[in-house]
């Protein structure tokens, strides 16, 4: 193939078709052309020159030329595509190291393994062009919901056709009991969007909570203009799921909303996930109140919230456990995902049998280390105390309400209180001086005696040890493995010793040692705060 006068146009008329058929710009089949083109002139001229083609855009003429470019003596090493400055001269007048000289060369007749191989690198940059359409026009959609036909199946996996491209639906992004035939139209969640070597990849879902949240999107109007905003969705896909909702405009009820007239909004999102069942939540900005509407149709006795430890402990009537639970824990596990919460549920009657234990334990704790009888050590732990500590140092109004304390009664116990308080100490610090425990931890402030006994059966005998602990191994934490969560327990934490405090104390610690500087430490505060305000 030659190109002559007779197949100029063909270029650019070929270039259009192709460039119509793949949705692409015309300018790069063209380049593409001239990257063939030069390629087939490089196999007939040789492979070391540098041989360009040019296409003119309204002619279709291709022009080849010869390009050769003037560098240093000691850096010529091409002799067909370099030449120094003095081999310029004939050429250039006043050559610089970097100009070119170009000559334009006669066209080449393209033979038939020249011409499949312009056609390979033609079809390649005609598919790259392709690939980076596809991409960007699908990477903004991230996030939304496409219509598309069943292409085929391939191990499980959807092929979908959603247009100018496939896009796949995994085995397990599919709702368990959907099966597709081809030429059946499928609604999914656009997932992800990735650019792979072997071009975009646009993975599917049926199963994301958010497909749930955009199909309600669609069905209610005010939830698409900002009325009403989904703030949480938890799915057992195929099977339950919960929605939890708020309103900010008040005359307009966000569950009322959302369910429609007689049912109809969300019994079209229901039909499009194979009849899903949905718990429409109102969303309360209270954890307990928003715990409580989401454990419906459950009724709730009682709420304590460990912010801390990030667990919730829910009380509910004997006869409602298995509700609140759900069939294979599924209620209580939707709850906890909503919430973001690890959620206990416990029935009143184990409630309250804890609630018995820990007054029987606090009962004969005040009778073993004050010498009361069970019926006054009863009155304490009634009254709300649970520690030696707080007998020893609460103010003594505070026990001269409970029937029964006078002042001398009052003084009596604070000073029993006191004396094993300290009669305690003493025998931690013996304890943790024969176990090796130095002088500089001992002095520390911020430590009792006995904070000092259990570093030290631990391992912990200097400020320097000390000093090189993570605060979570002091204060205790909450790890995820494999999803759960697990306790890790932490060496102070039996003596209420907060993360915040842990690491106030180990900073302290760092500083005296010389570690840390405490201006560095104080305008690292500085920035943290400033975050925070930022924030």
């Amino acid at each position: 193939m030659a190109i002559t006068s007779a197949n100029q146009l063909e270029l650019l008329q070929t270039a259009e078709a192709v460039a119509r058929e793949k949705m692409i710009d015309p300018g790069l089949v063209v380049e593409a052309m001239e990257e063939s083109l030069a390629r087939a002139a490089k196999s007939r001229y040789g492979s070391e020159m540098d041989i360009r083609v040019k296409i003119d855009r309204k002619t279709g003429r291709a022009t080849f030329t010869r390009v050769r470019t003037v560098v240093a003596d000691d850096e010529l090493e091409n002799y067909q595509a370099e030449m120094t400055v003095e081999q310029a001269k004939q050429y250039l007048e006043n050559p610089q190291i970097g100009d070119t000289f170009v000559e334009e060369v006669p066209p080449v007749d393209m033979g038939r393994i020249a011409a499949q191989s312009a056609k390979q690198v033609i079809l390649q940059k005609v598919r790259e062009a392709e690939r980076d359409r596809q991409f960007e026009e699908f990477k903004d959609r991230k996030g939304t919901i496409i219509n598309g036909v069943v292409k085929r199946e391939e191990y499980g996996n959807v092929i979908v056709d959603v247009g100018r491209g496939e896009a796949i639906l995994r085995r397990n992004e599919k709702i368990g009991r959907e099966s597709y035939r081809p030429n059946d139209r499928i609604r999914c969640y656009i997932k992800d969007v990735r650019r792979e070597q072997r071009g975009p990849q646009i993975f599917l879902s049926r199963t994301d909570p958010q497909f749930m949240a955009e199909l309600f999107k669609m069905e209610v109007p005010e939830i698409y203009d900002g009325i009403i905003e989904i703030k949480a969705v938890a799915r057992d896909p195929g099977s339950r799921a919960k929605i939890a909702v708020i309103s900010y405009d008040n005359s307009i009820d966000p569950v009322g909303a959302c369910v429609g007239m007689r049912g109809s909004r969300v019994q079209a999102v229901v039909n499009e996930l194979q009849g899903e069942k949905i718990d429409i939540i109102p969303w309360n900005e209270d954890q307990a109140t928003f715990l409580v509407n989401a454990l419906q149709p459950a009724e709730v006795t009682k709420v304590v919230i460990d912010e801390e430890a990030g667990k919730i402990e829910v009380v509910v009537p004997d006869e409602q456990l298995s509700l609140a639970i759900g069939r294979r824990g599924q209620n209580v596990r939707l709850a906890s995902q909503l919430t973001g919460l690890d959620i206990d549920i416990l029935t009143e009657a184990e409630e309250s049998s804890r609630r018995q234990k820990e007054f029987e334990e606090r009962t004969r704790l005040f009778m073993d280390t004050l010498d009361l009888d069970e019926f006054f050590a009863q009155l304490l732990v009634a009254e709300g105390f649970t520690n030696l500590e707080e007998v020893a140092y609460v103010d003594r109004d505070e026990l001269l309400v409970i029937d029964g304390v006078d002042e001398s009664t009052a003084e009596e116990l604070q000073m029993r209180a006191r004396e094993y308080i300290e009669a305690a100490a003493k025998a931690a610090l013996a304890h943790a001086r024969e176990l090796g425990v130095e002088d500089s931890l001992v002095e520390f402030e911020g430590l009792t005696p006995q904070m000092i006994e259990a570093l030290a059966e631990d391992g912990v005998k200097t400020l320097e040890d000390f000093a090189t602990c993570a605060d979570w191994e002091l204060a205790g934490g909450w790890t995820t493995v494999k999803g759960e969560r697990v306790k890790d327990e932490g060496l102070l934490e039996k003596f209420d010793v907060s993360l915040d405090e842990a690491q106030n104390l180990i900073m302290t610690a760092r500083v005296m040692l010389g570690w840390v500087d405490p201006a560095d430490l104080a305008g690292d505060e500085g920035d943290l705060d400033e975050e925070e305000a930022e924030a």
